[in-house]
């Protein structure tokens, strides 16, 4: 079986390429039986979050790149030579590696970040609804998700880390010292809003409103987190009165856009809106931050303030790595046990019909009044010719050619010594 995990990344492309690729999550099963169609695609699963879109697939045959980018860039209708710079892809024992990585928030932009193996538990749980994962990729997954929870609980690289929802409320404070006197706006109503909203409340922010496309869960994170709950079409409205706005939805078009902030800012006579765009594809429109008064920054601007964590957590991520390395080598030696297992239960299924025509030969004697110890006897030296005379005419037929290795390896097999001293001994 060949493996390949190809992607891109918050390391390889910027939010701008990586929007391009993105997947919705609604139609992720459509995405996969598209995939499925590839010739050699025998197993996939999608990965698409703000920081990664990433492919995994098993096949008989070796996948190749070239492949998996040009059905990627036809999906979602762009030229490859937009993603081809800033693509990675890894195979087979590599792959294993890769994913277990990912799994354990080891690749992620916030090293440790525990949200990662939620979303990939949730990219593994949509492919198994579309039936694209079922048998070796299958348990790739789920031997991945054992390591994550084994780096979790047995290293440190999950304390206190630098989420960024907390980077984002970091930022948002250089602006804005004193929370008290400012409101904020969180568009969406995700694990990384509730994220948000619990950080911001902890530094004392004056007033929360939640806006999401479906109000009662709008209502549902607000009463968790004390804040007001509204809908999308509010937000104009909303703009007049708040100075931050953190923003984090799944769609696959901008919610913000650059006319609505315009109207806003002279309304509010251009006090300063300090907006965070975590999501991807971006929901608030690039052209948002042209305007003057307006700090916009990306999930990819947190870097600065979220490499504090990746020093924090070296030696953390070492012991992980090291678990990593222990996983993935389990994973090889039981998928190359069961390589091996469809050919153990021919041999076996062979052997159990050689004695059993056997056994029905002496049993039938017996009856007939026979001799028991003849035909004991007779049954056994049978049984032992009929289980010795093909790998004996195979090792002879061999050794015509030179290929003298099988003797050794058939007295291997069945431990047997090589020679008289060994025998005694």
């Amino acid at each position: 079986m060949s493996l390949l995990a190809f992607g891109i990344n918050h390391k390889t492309a910027s939010v701008e390429v990586r929007e391009k690729v993105a997947f919705d999550l609604q139609r992720l099963g459509e995405a996969l039986y598209s995939l499925q169609q590839l010739q050699g695609v025998n197993e996939s699963v999608i990965l698409s979050t703000c920081n990664r879109t990433e492919v995994y697939c098993s096949s008989e045959n070796v996948l190749e790149q070239k492949n998996i980018l040009e059905w990627l860039a036809q999906y979602h209708q762009i030229s490859t030579s937009q993603i081809d710079q800033c693509c990675f892809s890894f195979h087979d024992e590599h792959a294993v590696v890769h994913i277990m990585r990912v799994a354990s928030g080891l690749d992620s932009l916030v090293i440790g970040e525990p949200q990662i193996l939620g979303q990939l538990k949730s990219a593994y749980s949509s492919a198994q609804e579309a039936k694209t994962v079922y048998g070796k990729l299958g348990r790739l997954f789920e031997h991945s998700f054992s390591v994550a929870k084994k780096v979790r609980t047995e290293t440190a690289i999950g304390e206190n880390p630098v989420s960024v929802a907390a980077a984002a409320v970091s930022l948002a404070r250089q602006l804005f010292a004193e929370f008290e006197h400012h409101s904020a706006l969180l568009i969406g109503a995700g694990k990384t809003t509730e994220l948000v909203a619990r950080h911001l409340r902890q530094n004392g922010i004056k007033r929360l409103v939640i806006a999401n496309r479906t109000l009662t869960r709008a209502q549902e994170l607000s009463s968790l987190v004390g804040g007001e709950a509204a809908l999308l079409g509010d937000i104009p409205d909303l703009l007049l009165d708040v100075d931050i706005i953190i923003s984090s939805t799944a769609s696959s078009l901008p919610i913000l856009g650059k006319g609505a902030v315009e109207r806003a800012l002279k309304v509010r006579k251009h006090r300063p809106f300090f907006m965070v765009d975590i999501a991807v594809p971006r929901d608030i429109e690039p052209q948002v931050g042209d305007l003057s008064d307006v700090y916009l920054y990306t999930v990819d601007d947190l870097k600065s303030v979220i490499d504090e964590n990746v020093k924090s957590r070296a030696g953390a991520a070492e012991e992980a790595r090291l678990l990593i390395e222990q996983g993935c080598e389990r994973y090889l030696n039981q998928m190359r046990s069961s390589n091996v297992s469809d050919s153990l239960r021919i041999f076996r299924a062979h052997a159990e019909e050689i004695q059993q025509q056997e056994l029905d030969k002496a049993l039938k004697s017996l009856k007939s009044g026979g001799d028991a110890e003849t035909i004991l006897s007779h049954f056994a030296k049978s049984l032992t010719n009929k289980l010795i005379h093909k790998p004996t005419i195979n090792v002879r037929k061999s050794a015509e050619f030179g290929e003298n290795e099988k003797a050794a390896w058939l007295l291997d097999l069945f431990d047997i010594a090589s020679n008289k001293k060994d025998a005694q001994e």
